[in-house]
C-alpha cells in the first residue's frame, strides 16, 4: 500500500518520502540533509531518490543525499555541476526497476531538463508525480495515487499583476514553467481516474493560491479525496 509524506512543499523546498511498504525512496531533496533525516525518523533503509530537475528547490542537498549511500536518479543538466557513481542519469521516456518500483520518466516542460515519474509496484498500484511544467503530454490509465503541481490560478494571478504585486516578467515565466489550477483541471478530464484513490495537490504559490478554493474545485470535478501539500 503507498503511503505518502510531505516533507516539503513550495518554493522554499521539496521533499517527499514515499514506500509502498517495502521500498521506501525520496522524490526531490530541495531542503536540508538533516532536514530530510530528521522528518523520516532518521531511518537507514532509502537508498534511492528521484529529482526531478536542477533547480535549487528541488536538488538543494543532492550531494549530501548521494555521500549517505543513496543513489539520485535524474536527467542531466549542462549548467549544473554534478557527478559520482551514485548519480544515475534518467533520461525522457526511460523505464528503470528500483527495487519494487518500475518507474517510467516522461519530459516536463520547464526552463531546465527535467522529468515526471509514473511508478508502478508490485501490488500494481500506479503513482504519478509531476511538477515545475507548463504542461503534461502523456495520459495515464489506472493511476491510484495522483501527486501533482498547482502552483497558481490564472485569475489570482491577473490580479496580482493588475494590482502590482507581481511583475509581468514573473506572470510570464510562471505560465511558460507551471502548472495552474486551470491546466490541472484540463489535465485530471483528460485522464482515466477511476482508481484513483487520493490527489495531492503540490507547490502552491504563496501569493498566486488559494488552498481551500483548489481543493474544493478539484474535489468537486473528480469526486476524489484531495489534499494540499504544505
Amino acid at each position: 500500500m503507498i503511503d505518502i509524506q510531505i516533507i516539503a512543499s513550495s518554493s522554499k523546498g521539496n521533499c517527499y518520502f514515499v514506500t509502498d511498504g517495502v521500498s521506501p525512496l525520496l522524490i526531490e531533496a530541495g531542503i536540508s540533509w538533516k532536514e530530510i533525516q530528521k522528518a523520516v525518523g532518521f531511518r537507514t533503509d532509502i537508498n534511492s531518490c528521484l529529482i526531478s530537475h536542477s533547480h535549487g528547490d528541488h536538488s538543494k542537498a543532492v550531494k549530501d543525499v548521494m555521500k549517505s549511500g543513496i543513489n539520485c536518479y535524474m536527467r542531466p543538466d549542462e549548467e549544473f555541476a554534478l557527478s559520482g557513481h551514485r548519480l544515475i542519469k534518467f533520461y525522457p521516456g526511460e523505464t528503470l526497476e528500483i527495487d519494487t518500483w518500475k518507474i517510467r520518466s516522461f519530459e516536463i516542460i520547464h526552463d531546465v531538463p527535467g522529468l515526471g515519474f509514473y511508478m508502478v509496484n508490485q501490488q500494481g498500484e500506479r503513482l504519478l508525480y509531476a511538477t515545475d511544467t507548463a504542461y503534461i503530454v502523456p495520459r495515464f490509465a489506472g493511476l491510484t495515487h495522483i501527486m501533482i503541481e498547482c502552483n497558481y490560478s490564472l485569475d489570482i494571478l491577473n490580479r496580482n499583476v493588475e494590482s502590482g504585486t507581481i511583475p509581468v516578467e514573473m506572470k510570464k515565466r510562471l505560465l511558460k514553467t507551471h502548472f495552474s489550477l486551470e491546466h490541472v483541471k484540463d489535465f485530471l478530464r483528460a485522464n482515466d481516474l477511476s482508481k484513483v484513490q487520493e490527489i495531492r495537490l503540490l507547490h502552491l504559490s504563496d501569493n498566486n493560491s488559494d488552498e481551500e478554493r483548489f481543493k474544493r474545485e478539484i474535489a468537486s470535478i473528480t469526486g476524489k479525496p484531495v489534499y494540499i501539500a504544505q
